[in-house]
């Protein structure tokens, strides 16, 4: 694999991830901060944004794991998917852990 593959690889794992929690704060009727609130990524959007926002990611993602590559015999790239995934969840974890208790 060329190395634009495998960063490939890492942001599809960003952008997929990144659709879990727009879209189910979307589907479940609950604002959730996107990059159109304002304050952007602050602010709290409506539910069609997000789920909006979800399937932009969802289309994202897919079109960088079809760039990517990624397969189950290429360890390295499916490690790199991984990390992605992994980097944004704890990334939005800590961010949205004070912002959205009552």
């Amino acid at each position: 694999m060329k190395w634009y593959q495998y960063l490939a690889a890492f942001f599809a794992g960003l952008f997929l991830a990144n659709v879990v929690p727009h879209y189910t704060h979307g589907v479940s009727g609950d604002p959730f901060p996107t990059p159109f609130a304002n304050p952007p990524g602050k602010g709290l959007s409506s539910p069609t944004v997000n789920v909006l926002w979800a399937c932009f990611n969802l289309l994202v993602g897919y079109v960088l794991l079809r760039v990517s590559n990624v397969s189950p015999q290429n360890k390295l790239s499916m490690l790199l998917l991984f990390l992605g995934f992994v980097v944004i969840s704890i990334m939005a974890s800590i961010t949205f852990m004070d912002k959205l208790t009552p």
